[in-house]
C-alpha cells in the first residue's frame, strides 16, 4: 500500500495511533509546564539521501534519530522534552508501512523520555523529508550555553566518541572489521543507527553543580572538535583537549588504526554525548555520578581550540566534520 493509495486523511488516520489520546485532532496543541520554567524550542530537518539512506538506516532507525537529534539539542540547553510536532514531505509512492515504521521509532525513543507526538503537517514531495520541532522546559537559572565557559572550567564528555563514525563504516563496508567481535560490531552499529539523546544526565549535572548554576555546552552532533571550537569562539576563551584523554571508543582500537580512530573520535559527529564546561569540583562530582562521563580538557585563557600532547599543540578545526554545502561552486 503506497500513500497515494489512501491519501491525506487515511495516512494521518493511521499515524493519529502514535499520538496521545485528545492531544492531536485540533488546529494546534496545548502544552503545559510547571511554573517558573522556560521553554526552549529546536526544530530539526532531515533529508532522504543526506541524513538518511535505506542502505544505512531502515525507516523505524531513521525516526529513533530524527527525534533523538532533537531532543539531544534540548538536552545541551539543560532542558526536559514536554512533546515535538512531526512535519513530514512525501512522495505518493511511498510505502504506508515504511511511514508508520517510521513513527515507531520516533515513538520507541520518546518513550524513553516519557514524551509525545503533540501535531505535524504531511505534504506532497518529490524527496522524504522529516521536519520536527522539539519543546522543552527548563529553570531560568539552569539553561546551559556555549558562551559561558571560564579559565580555569574543566571540559567533560558523557561518553566516548567515534562510535557512531565506526557504525556507518560497518554499514557501508561490511567487509571491513574483521577483528571484531560480534558483540563490538552491534554495538558501533547501534551507536549510529539508535543513538540515545543525554537526557538522562541533565538531573545529575545540577546535583553536581551544588547550586554552582553556570555550565557553558553544547552536544557533539557535529563532533567533538566542532563543539570545542564553538563553545571557544562564543566564550571568548581557548578550549584544551588532552590527547591522552579522548575519549575513544575501545571498539575502534580494534577495527582501525590509532590515526583513523583519534580523527573519528574528534569529527565524526553524530555521537550525540553532552560537551560542558565547568568548574572543576563540580566536573569531579559529575563524572563520579555518569556512568561514562569524563574529564577531557580544560578552558584556558587564549582564543581556538587545540589538541594538546605534553608541549605539542595542534589547531581543532570545524572544517572536519560534515557541513552542508560544503564544497559547492
Amino acid at each position: 500500500m503506497r500513500v497515494c493509495d489512501i491519501g491525506e486523511r487515511g495516512l494521518l488516520e493511521r499515524l493519529h495511533r502514535f499520538c496521545p489520546t485528545g492531544v492531536v485532532g485540533d488546529d494546534a496543541a496545548v502544552l503545559s509546564f510547571p511554573t517558573f520554567h522556560q521553554l526552549v524550542v529546536t526544530t530539526d530537518t532531515l533529508v532522504d539521501g543526506v541524513h538518511f539512506s535505506p542502505a544505512t538506516t531502515n525507516a523505524e532507525d531513521a525516526g529513533w534519530r530524527a527525534v533523538a537529534a532533537n531532543l539531544s539539542d534540548l538536552a545541551s540547553m539543560g532542558a526536559f522534552p514536554i512533546g515535538i510536532t512531526v512535519s513530514l514531505g512525501l512522495p505518493g509512492e511511498t510505502p504506508v508501512q515504511w511511514v508508520e515504521g517510521l513513527y515507531r521509532g520516533m515513538k520507541d525513543c520518546l518513550d524513553r523520555f516519557e514524551t509525545t507526538i503533540v501535531g505535524g503537517d504531511l505534504c506532497k514531495s518529490p524527496v522524504v523529508s522529516v521536519s520536527i520541532t522539539a519543546f522543552g522546559r527548563v529553570k531560568p537559572d539552569s539553561i546551559i550555553r556555549r558562551s559561558q565557559a571560564k579559565p580555569g572550567d574543566s571540559i567533560v564528555v558523557t561518553g566516548v566518541h567515534g562510535a557512531s563514525r565506526g557504525g556507518l563504516e560497518l554499514l557501508l563496508n561490511p567487509e571491513t572489521g574483521q577483528t571484531l567481535s560480534p558483540q563490538q560490531r552491534d554495538r558501533l552499529i547501534r551507536a549510529h543507527q539508535r543513538p540515545m539523546p543525554r537526557v538522562d544526565a541533565i538531573a545529575a549535572l545540577w546535583e553536581a553543580c551544588d547550586g554552582e548554576m553556570r555550565v557553558a555546552g553544547m552536544d557533539s552532533s557535529d563532533g567533538l572538535a566542532d563543539a570545542a571550537v564553538q563553545i571557544s569562539r562564543e566564550s571568548g576563551v581557548a578550549a584544551q583537549l588532552w590527547l591522552e584523554r579522548l575519549p575513544i571508543a575501545s571498539e575502534l582500537s580494534a577495527m582501525v588504526s590509532q590515526e583513523t580512530a583519534r580523527q573519528w573520535t574528534l569529527y565524526g559527529g553524530e555521537d550525540f554525548e553532552l560537551v560542558l564546561c565547568l568548574p572543576p569540583e563540580s566536573a569531579r562530582r559529575f563524572v563520579s555520578q555518569v556512568a561514562g562521563a569524563s574529564v577531557v580538557g580544560e578552558i584556558v585563557d587564549g582564543e581556538g581550540a587545540w589538541l594538546v600532547d605534553g608541549d605539542a599543540r595542534e589547531p581543532l578545526t570545524m572544517q572536519g566534520g560534515f557541513q552542508h554545502f560544503k564544497g559547492e561552486a
